[in-house]
């Protein structure tokens, strides 16, 4: 299209002095490389006339992107304490552990916590991290204290007689339960394994007569910390095996525990002399 008029001529003009000046005119690029949109400015010179000028366009500002705060761990494979037991009491409420609670953070556990996350969309970990938790509370109610200390899938029961009075480590041979029970009232109660036939745990009324913290078997040469003794070498104590295994195994007579803060505490609290009722 040819420009007539004065607007060729002011054109003209401005074309013969950059000339003489020996410059050029170069159009402004944007921040990505191409031409800048023209802007249209009416010019003063004459009414109705108007020019083109490139306009700057300003980079787009950047802007950082939004920090993710990542879900906290609060139990792994490895803990154990009352969190983890709250923890498989839950699990239980929705059908996805059946043993314990042992508060210890087993297998069983970690495999049960892997199923409740994949249902739900959520990171198949195994670890019970903090949206986890909130996902598993949503959905239960708060474990009171047979929950917490359910063995088996079985209450621990009504006790024999025999361990109304007094101190005593009453072992339901039934229900695979240990009470710890002072003048008829239950202090504490845990999951337990018993000797194969072939080895079998006795029956009867027994006294614990010695106490050894950390102990391996001379027999057997297999560990047994947290011993009580109360029947030749038949003891009480905690058992690697039965927390790496469950009722899969046995022992050779003793009566083991895989709880190892929970016979801590009852270690503690055990006296030489206490009674010991194993009854079915």
């Amino acid at each position: 299209m040819r420009i007539r008029g004065p607007l060729a001529a002011v054109l003209a003009s401005c074309a013969a002095l950059a000339a003489l000046c020996g410059c050029t005119v170069q159009q402004p690029t944007g921040a990505d490389g191409r031409p800048a949109p023209p802007v249209h400015v009416r010019l003063p010179s004459g009414p109705g006339s108007v020019t083109t000028r490139p306009a700057q366009v300003p980079a787009p500002s950047a802007r950082p992107p939004s920090a993710v705060v990542p879900s906290r761990v609060l139990w792994s494979p490895g803990d154990s304490g009352t969190g983890v037991r709250e923890l498989q009491a839950r699990l239980r409420q929705v059908d996805w552990l059946s043993d314990g609670p042992t508060g210890s953070y087993d297998d069983l556990t970690a495999r049960a916590v892997e199923g409740f996350q994949g249902r739900r969309g959520l990171p198949r970990t195994g670890r019970t991290d903090t949206v986890t938790w909130q996902r598993l509370v949503a959905m239960t109610h708060t474990p009171g204290p047979w929950e917490l200390y359910l063995m088996g899938g079985q209450p621990a029961g009504t006790p024999d007689p025999r361990c109304l009075t007094g101190r005593v480590l009453c072992i339901d041979k039934t229900t695979r339960t240990l009470r710890w029970m002072v003048d008829g009232r239950t202090v504490s109660a845990m999951a337990v394994r018993f000797g194969t036939q072939y080895s079998p745990t006795r029956d009867g009324v027994f006294h614990v007569y010695w106490k050894a913290r950390t102990w391996v078997s001379t027999l057997y040469h297999s560990p047994m910390p947290y011993a009580m003794f109360f029947s030749g070498g038949q003891a009480v104590h905690y058992s690697y095996d039965f927390a790496a295994r469950g009722y899969a195994g046995g022992s050779h007579g003793c009566v083991n525990v895989r709880d190892e803060a929970a016979i801590r505490r009852l270690f503690a609290q055990v006296q030489v002399g206490d009674e010991v009722v194993v009854h079915w």
